[in-house]
């Protein structure tokens, strides 16, 4: 309780320190430009250079030092720090107002670059004034910032105290650049295409449901962009891709947010073949161009992101990690029997198909550490992918894991608009039986790939978990700015808690 008290008082001290800078007619929350000239990297990279020239610089203070006639501080910018030597000969009347400012406060300082007895590249203060007042206390300097939930909660202290994580996100942003800059190097066009829409199609998973009042209709946010860029190559555009977010009426864990970004592209005149010369080159280039190597280590593990990349089929894998051949199994009733014995929860829709990729997911994927194409996935449960001619039963569909993992989708679409309506039907049956992720009846659609869908690949990868996979995170949450978390009650607890 004393260190309540204590904080309490200490946060009282800063507001009482604002209310005395507004009472002597000093702006506390500066509104003008303020020009800087460097950053503190620059500053400490090209010292030789700098050396004696003047220089201006703006950030926070993160730490304070010295007393009488001299002071030094800590400040940090977008891209590190840099040492303020502060000097009452060279602030005159300001100085007093310097030697009130908190660790926390942002400030802007003119002043000249040189190096100090100690060694260390410093501002020599010329000017220095405050640009905005910090009311609240940052976390204590040799601990930082450590719960994770609060580090979620509040990204902005996060990313202030604990330096590392910027890097992170940084990284982030050079993830997403290079993804595009290798698409466009290959002809295609990023498009934009509807968030809210009547029906959320392209996946199998529950939307989010809203209303939209001027037309007084129900809405839902989209689960995926699939049907609508498919509508674009019945348009006439031969390739396009777009990445933005998708939200998912789902659990949360290390690897699912709610809302989270996905890209899905679709080339015509193609297959699922070179959607899978794509996945693997695409990985391999962004790391190369973030990392410097395609050979990666993840959480300890040596993962090899170079193509070619290993493939295997949905009923081999199951094969191998469980010893059952679906090729003995003659009817659905059989493979009831034999997920019941394995201890599956089976659900009255499912078929032999449903089976094995239940299977496939409770035996097979934490096998799968090496980057691995799966194919071979049963039309049950893949609605929008065309079927294999040799063998009617699955479809030209893989999924590529990595770590474990399910990185990205990828079909020869269904082009086929009879057949495509009897799936669309199936899974409308699925969804009365049960099946709260069975995907809806869309008339247009089916109305679009009657006019023509040309043969097409289409690919979707989960870009977050790429960037976790490529900056070395643990959790989702590691690498979205603002995950969604649960808000807090008056006492500040959640029920996450």
């Amino acid at each position: 309780m004393a260190g309540i008290e204590n904080l309490n008082e200490m946060l009282l001290m800063r507001r009482e320190k604002l209310k005395k800078l507004q009472e002597e007619g000093k702006n506390p929350f500066v509104n003008e430009t303020y020009d800087v000239s460097h950053h503190s990297n620059e500053i400490k990279d090209q010292f030789d250079e700098m050396e004696g020239n003047e220089v201006s610089v703006a950030g926070r203070i993160m730490s304070k030092r010295g007393h009488g006639k001299v002071m030094f501080m800590d400040l940090q910018d977008m891209n590190g720090r840099v040492q303020i030597f502060a000097r009452q000969d060279n602030l005159e009347d300001v100085y007093d107002d310097v030697k009130t400012y908190d660790i926390g406060d942002i400030i802007g300082v003119k002043g000249e670059v040189f190096k100090t007895k100690a060694g260390e590249i410093s501002v020599r203060a010329s000017e220095i004034i405050l640009l905005s007042k910090s009311l609240q206390i940052l976390p204590e300097k040799f601990h930082g910032l450590k719960d994770q939930d609060l580090r979620y909660r509040q990204r902005y202290v996060d990313l202030i105290v604990n330096p590392e994580v910027k890097e992170v996100f940084i990284k982030r942003s050079k993830i997403i650049k290079a993804v595009r800059e290798y698409l466009d190097n290959l002809g295609f066009l990023e498009v934009d295409t509807p968030i809210l829409g009547t029906i959320a199609g392209g996946a199998n998973a529950r939307p989010f449901l809203t209303h939209h009042n001027a037309l007084d209709i129900d809405m839902q946010l989209r689960i995926a962009n699939e049907l609508f860029l498919k509508r674009l190559i019945v348009g006439g555009f031969d390739k396009v891709y777009e990445m933005g977010k998708m939200f998912r009426n789902e659990g949360i864990d290390t690897r699912h947010n709610p809302e989270f970004t996905n890209i899905e592209l679709y080339q015509a005149y193609t297959d699922y073949e070179e959607m899978m010369r794509i996945t693997e080159n695409l990985f391999a280039y962004v790391a190369e161009k973030v990392l410097g190597t395609t050979k990666i280590t993840y959480q300890g593990t040596e993962i090899d992101l170079t193509p070619p990349w290993k493939r295997i089929r949905m009923d081999e894998a199951v094969k191998e990690y469980t010893g059952i051949d679906f090729n003995d199994i003659k009817d659905d009733e059989q493979a009831k029997a034999i997920a019941q014995a394995k201890g599956l929860e089976v659900e009255p829709f499912w078929t032999k198909g449903h089976i094995l990729a239940e299977l496939f997911e409770e035996f097979c994927e934490e096998h799968l550490v090496q980057p691995t194409f799966v194919l071979g996935h049963p039309v049950e449960i893949s609605p929008l992918a065309k079927r294999n001619p040799d063998n009617p039963a699955i479809t030209n569909r893989f999924e590529a894991f990595v770590n474990t993992w399910e990185l990205a989708n990828a079909f020869s679409e269904l082009n086929d608009p009879i057949d495509q309506r009897e799936r669309f039907e199936a899974q409308v049956r699925d969804k009365e039986e049960g099946d709260e992720e069975a995907h809806p009846m869309d008339y247009d659609f089916i109305n679009a790939i009657e006019v023509g869908l040309p043969p097409t690949g289409g690919l979707g990868i989960g870009i977050d978990r790429m960037i976790m996979l490529i900056t070395d995170q643990p959790s989702i949450r590691d690498i979205i700015f603002f995950p969604t978390m649960k808000p807090l009650d008056e006492q500040g607890s959640s029920e996450e808690e």
